[in-house]
């Protein structure tokens, strides 16, 4: 199968094959044909399996077979995202590919964190807005966009976007789409919040499931370390040292940790980054970026970036602190391993977490030799 049997676009085609996106992965084999013949889907498939562009350049050819219509204010499709980060990555995967369109399609990316001035202003003439529930509540309530006209709502990371976190403004935001409309949802794993909310937000779904993130998960090696608190600092240094690691995300429970660990690792030469909710939008993006491109060895993150980031071949993730559930676990250690590239997951565990950490692995069904560190020499780390 290739991407011109199933029905983009032909403009579309040389900038995939520039991009050496030669062949589509499942999700897009079975999800591009079903959102062209404007199906609503429900797609649940590993991460790092190209979800985005099995939405985005269906969409793209969609919205290439309208009329070219007046510039205003009505925006044709919504993508709702629970992320400010996965705004900005969604709407540059939207911009590169509508940009090599005969009529151009203008996608913007809208979230809090920055002036809402200039994104007010740009608003206009927008064909596909992407954004964050509350910044799209505050345009709206600006009078910035009108959602009357939204021919497709896409959620992205869905069961994030549906949780009870999300759920007063996501409420809010159903009530101002129009009733017809088609409907995409897609997630790397399938909760409950999910299966019920195709009653509410589905017609008659598509729902395409390639394969569990449990099973993604067994290509990624897992590691553990018994440590004590105390000692997760030193030996978070003791491996990245001592291992060579040149790009390491590191997850904390929370800003403060990550501040205080990124802090640590700076001051012992290693250089390192905190990347959490209460930085603003911009050194959160410039902090991304320098750890994609290699500038920074270390990027210190909570469960913001556990979801929906691709950073291409990342070879370690470092569980400094266990998550609450396994399924947060899974989002995270996915960010390595992705692309059918080896990565390696590593989680610091006190011996009081330890029955914590068996129901993660078991429900993963995976087991692995935990590493005793008591006996390990960490002076000087």
């Amino acid at each position: 199968m290739t991407f011109d049997e199933l029905g983009i676009h032909a403009s579309l085609l040389p900038l995939l094959e520039k991009n050496k996106f030669h062949k589509p992965t499942l999700i897009q084999e079975r999800g591009i044909p079903a959102i062209l013949n404007q199906h609503d889907v429900l797609g649940i498939a590993k991460t790092g399996s190209g979800k985005t562009a099995s939405f985005v350049l269906p969409i793209l050819t969609l919205l290439q077979r309208l009329p070219k219509r007046e510039k205003n204010r009505k925006i044709d499709v919504l993508v709702l995202v629970p992320t400010r980060e996965l705004a900005v990555q969604v709407g540059d995967v939207f911009n590169e590919y509508g940009q090599s369109l005969p009529n151009p399609i203008k996608t913007m990316s809208v979230y809090g964190g920055v002036s809402i001035n200039p994104q007010m202003k740009s608003l206009f003439g927008t064909n596909v807005l992407v954004a964050t529930p509350g910044r799209l509540l505050d345009l709206v309530s600006h009078n910035a966009l009108d959602l009357s006209m939204v021919r497709a709502l896409i959620l992205d990371e869905a069961d994030k976007m549906l949780n009870l976190g999300f759920q007063d403004e996501m409420n809010e935001i159903f009530n101002l789409l129009p009733e017809v409309r088609q409907n995409l949802l897609f997630s790397a794993t399938l909760s409950k919040n999910l299966e019920g909310i195709q009653n509410v937000l589905l017609d008659d779904p598509q729902v395409i499931e390639i394969e569990s993130v449990e099973a993604d998960i067994e290509s990624i090696n897992l590691s553990g370390y018994f440590v004590t608190d105390d000692r997760r600092g030193p030996l978070l240094r003791y491996l990245i040292k001592e291992n060579k690691m040149d790009q390491v995300l590191v997850f904390t429970s929370s800003g403060q940790k990550a501040d205080r660990v990124a802090a640590k690792l700076t001051k012992n030469g290693i250089d390192a980054y905190a990347i959490h909710g209460k930085k603003s939008q911009g050194a959160r993006q410039s902090a991304l970026d320098a750890f994609k491109s290699g500038k920074i060895k270390v990027l210190v993150a909570t469960d913001l970036l556990s979801r929906g980031i691709d950073i291409a071949g990342l070879p370690f993730v470092i569980n400094y602190e266990l998550p609450r559930s396994p399924k947060d676990f899974i989002h995270r250690v996915g960010r390595t391993g992705r692309a059918d590239e080896n990565g390696l997951a590593i989680s610091f565990v006190d011996r009081q977490e330890i029955k914590h950490f068996k129901v993660i692995l078991k429900k993963m069904k995976r087991y692995i030799d935990m590493v005793e560190t008591d006996d390990l020499d960490l002076h000087g780390y």
